[in-house]
């Protein structure tokens, strides 16, 4: 059963550094799933990215930004350095208000996950549009929407073996 919103204030056992790697790698993989043109197919990475330098900002940076980019720009063919760009911007901007944004309720924070991978978004855009790329569309920033609407869910699958505790002892109740 999950918890409430209200009661994820608890302290969490620490995140195990194999589990945001399988996180990060898994989020690649589905970047790479060929959805084809479907509008509002999130940009995993940067969704997990987020994520983790909002919950975890002294393990996963912007190095980890630049090298999954970096894999990105060749997976997608795109130009290099486009989404090495926009991962470092969003690694440094959640990793810069992470103290403030887990304070605020999850659909608080799914509004700045919004803002920032609008930004994220925007400086691809730019990126594109300089090597001589047709604007995409307004429809291109639908992907941003969707992924604001998945931190909920993504919030409690990602948090989820933090939540389990250890061993459990029954005769304290805490």
């Amino acid at each position: 059963m999950m918890e409430s919103p209200h009661s994820m204030r608890r302290i969490l056992l620490p995140a195990k550094t194999w589990f945001i790697v399988m996180t990060l790698c898994a989020a690649l993989l589905l970047n790479m799933v060929p959805f084809g043109y479907f509008l509002g197919i999130p940009d995993w990475i940067a969704l997990v990215l987020v994520f983790w330098c909002l919950h975890q900002p002294l393990k996963v940076g912007m190095s980890a930004g630049f090298i999954l980019g970096l894999l990105m720009d060749v997976v997608d063919a795109s130009v290099m350095g486009q989404h090495a760009l926009a991962y470092v911007f969003l690694a440094y901007a959640a990793a810069a208000l992470s103290r403030r944004v887990l304070w605020f309720p999850l659909w608080q924070q799914a509004l700045h996950v919004l803002l920032l991978c609008l930004g994220g978004q925007l400086i691809m855009l730019f990126a594109r549009m300089l090597s001589g790329a047709d604007f995409p569309g307004l429809s291109w920033f639908f992907s941003s929407f969707t992924g604001a609407l998945l931190w909920y869910p993504l919030t409690y699958l990602l948090l989820a073996p933090q939540f389990q505790p250890q061993e459990k002892d029954f005769h304290r109740p805490i």
